[in-house]
């Protein structure tokens, strides 16, 4: 069984990928890190940023917000916020979800709680442009 490597990509409202690969790259809280075949077990925080995959030689990217991943022999569980395939990124909100946080950040000061919550939605837009762009 170690010869397969499952994938499968989960949110709260749906299953965004399931199926065989070749490789993962994750955005782990601690830098990004690769999963192969054979991987050792582990458990890790995902981080906001790119997920991609590569399945029949073909890279897959997806903009995932937080969570965590399992990695077992043979399969890989990632449970996170949000998962939005490149294809699937409205570049257009995106950009205007990017200037919305950058104008209220330039008006907050950094002790003010919403500013770390608009810190968040401005990596969030950042890494959903830099996605949307791979697919292009």
């Amino acid at each position: 069984m170690a010869d397969e490597l499952m994938l499968e990509i989960v949110t709260p409202e749906k299953m965004a990928f399931s199926g065989k690969i070749e490789e993962v790259t994750i955005p782990g809280s601690e830098g990004e890190f690769g999963v192969l075949r054979g991987h050792a077990a582990l458990l890790s925080a995902i981080d906001v940023g790119e997920l991609n995959f590569t399945k029949d030689g073909k890279k897959t990217y997806y903009a995932v917000n937080t969570g965590y991943t399992e990695v077992t022999t043979g399969k890989v569980t990632i449970l996170v916020e949000t998962a939005e395939r490149a294809d699937a990124i409205d570049k257009e909100r995106a950009k205007k979800a990017k200037d919305n946080a950058e104008a209220k950040l330039s008006k907050l000061p950094k002790e003010d709680v919403e500013y770390e919550l608009m810190r968040a939605a401005l990596a969030r837009a950042i890494t959903r442009i830099s996605v949307a762009d791979k697919h292009a």
